[in-house]
């Protein structure tokens, strides 16, 4: 998910007029800001692709080569198939310029009800209306939407060349498999390819886009039949194979390749540690993951019901190949129908429509079985969270106010197929106390409604902190992990130390670079980050401008428990 879009719920909150300290967010938000690529300042850069060459473009100490295909249009007969790969270049390449974004899910933010609750707005704390909830949270700067969006971008150094063998990270763009896009990232790319080479370790940056929502995700028993599942996180296993081919015409080293993501593009990097029996083909040699670790999914068969109602809405049910007959259906009605399913920020949140599946291909098991069968490549990783993971994808059920609506909301969303002992037990973990729920350890400030909190300690939980405990405990002795939390921004009113809020602040920039260079996140300054291990349990802590070393055995009780739960019932 892009800074920009993390950012508007709290922004939301602050025209609303219930902030109380809007300084912080108002700089932040400043200093996130996305503006399109500056004109070139020198003569173009140029890199040699087969037969080809490339232009980009030189601004800001950095050069970036933007859109440049790295798979056949996925349009027409290629739309819902896996991604053809261009087989080579053979004239100019103008990689001056973004190519088009992948089709969006429209994401809201708003506050959704039960079919047979009445709207409130009387909340018992705050007075909400519900008119100022209903923005969208589209990106009006990013480059169109086009089904022909498959396109990847390479930035490094001014002063690097084809011969530099610099190593090379490649970013995977979150935005809860419903949205996404690389242009998003271009500012923070600069800063850090700048600060890579300030720091004495230059890196090549690789990003893609790939295809999201429905266009990328569709499961079904049709589509598994068509070996078309988990298409979005195909595309990016292409786009590593892109790398691996031609990064060396940019001055990277293919032997030296870290991937790297945030929320869902973190999920990705974590889902292409579990696939092909944990190989990775020689695609990468380390990963960087911030807020998202294998998750627990079920198979493609929980899309159906989602793909049955597409296709009556498209009038494909009566076809006898409904999948071939959604290939021919115009692009806006299809995105009209598609955006018709929950987003992120609908009622159900992170009970995510669109998301990668266990299909028996890309993932022949649910992710967590995986890691248990030890199908994960063996190589050095950071994963790590920030405090309140939950909180900021909690204001979409703002209407949950007292317990009986909170296990309503949990039997809706996320235990669906879980038997009520367990769910009570959860209810038990995490009681209808404000002062125990997210933000953490803020008493009971901030409880906009009396189960706000609660209902963001848990979804931070079971999607967020549990599988990355589950992942980091079960790997300590097989590779190099380390891991941390984050407890910076806490300040941030009703959303804490909020989902994003490492990635928006750049607090990890340095220990990512040097990770890229030495496969070590230690940079040589404040307190020695140390591996994670199995006993002593150790994490690196972010806190307030500080550094330190801590446990990580905050809420062991709920998060043990979510995580057996999840294993046995994966959703």
């Amino acid at each position: 998910m892009s800074r920009k879009l993390l950012w508007l719920p709290i922004l939301l909150w602050v025209t609303a007029g219930y902030a109380q300290d809007t300084s912080s967010a108002s700089s932040s938000t400043s200093s996130s800001s996305l503006t399109p690529s500056a004109s070139p300042t020198s003569s173009n850069p140029t890199a040699t692709l087969d037969q080809a060459t490339a232009s980009g473009i030189s601004t800001a100490g950095v050069h970036k080569f933007l859109g440049i295909p790295f798979a056949s249009p996925p349009i027409n007969s290629l739309r819902f198939s896996a991604p053809v790969p261009v087989s080579s270049y053979n004239a100019t390449i103008d990689a001056s310029h973004y190519g088009y974004s992948c089709p969006q899910q429209n994401v809201s933010l708003i506050s959704n009800y039960f079919h047979f609750r009445k709207r409130r707005s009387d909340f018992g704390q705050v007075k909400i209306d519900p008119t100022w909830m209903d923005v969208s949270l589209d990106d009006d700067d990013a480059p169109p939407e086009n089904e022909d969006c498959l396109t990847v971008n390479v930035m490094r150094p001014d002063n690097a060349s084809e011969s530099s063998n610099l190593p090379v990270v490649v970013w995977i763009v979150g935005g809860g498999f419903e949205t996404g896009t690389t242009y998003a990232s271009d500012a923070d790319a600069v800063q850090l390819v700048t600060r890579s080479n300030e720091l004495g370790h230059p890196l090549v940056y690789v990003s893609m886009n790939y295809r999201v929502s429905g266009w990328g995700f569709l499961a079904s028993q049709e589509v598994q039949s068509a070996n078309a599942t988990n298409l979005g996180l195909r595309d990016q296993r292409l786009a590593m194979q892109w790398t691996n081919r031609y990064i060396k015409s940019f001055g990277g080293d293919n032997t030296r390749v870290v991937i790297w993501g945030q929320s869902a593009g973190a999920i990705s990097a974590s889902l292409h540690m579990l696939t092909n029996n944990g190989s990775t083909d020689g695609l990468f040699r380390g990963a960087f993951m911030q807020s998202g670790a294998p998750i627990p999914i079920g198979n493609y068969t929980e899309g159906q019901s989602v793909y049955d109602q597409i296709t009556n809405q498209t009038n494909c049910a009566s076809s006898n190949d409904t999948l071939n007959c959604l290939r021919s259906v115009p692009f806006e009605d299809l995105k009209t129908v598609i955006n018709r399913t929950p987003n992120y920020y609908s009622y159900s949140s992170l009970d995510l429509t669109w998301v990668p599946r266990a299909d028996g291909i890309f993932l022949v098991d649910t992710p967590q079985r995986l890691v248990l069968q030890n199908s994960v490549a063996r190589i050095p990783m950071v994963t790590g969270n920030v405090d309140d993971e939950g909180t900021v994808f909690a204001l979409s059920s703002l209407n949950v106010t007292d317990s009986d609506e909170f296990k309503a909301f949990l039997d809706y969303a996320y235990l669906q197929h879980v038997p009520d002992p367990y769910v009570n037990e959860i209810l038990n973990l995490y009681p209808n106390d404000s002062s125990a729920g997210s933000p953490f350890n803020t008493s009971n400030i901030n409880a906009i409604t009396p189960e706000y909190k609660r209902s963001a300690a848990f979804q931070g939980d079971v999607v967020f902190q549990a599988p990355r405990r589950f992942f980091v405990q079960q790997r300590s002795g097989y590779q190099p992990v380390w891991s941390y939390l984050s407890t910076r921004k806490k300040q941030t009113p009703f959303v804490g130390s909020y989902h994003g809020s490492d990635l928006a602040n750049h607090i990890l920039d340095d220990y990512l670079i040097y990770f890229v260079a030495n496969l070590n996140p230690n940079t040589g300054n404040g307190p020695e980050w140390p591996q994670y291990d199995n006993n002593s349990k150790q994490i690196y802590s972010f806190i307030n401008d500080g550094v330190g070393v801590t446990t990580d055995d905050y809420r062991v009780p709920q998060i043990s428990y979510l995580t057996n739960v999840s294993l046995e019932y994966p959703s």
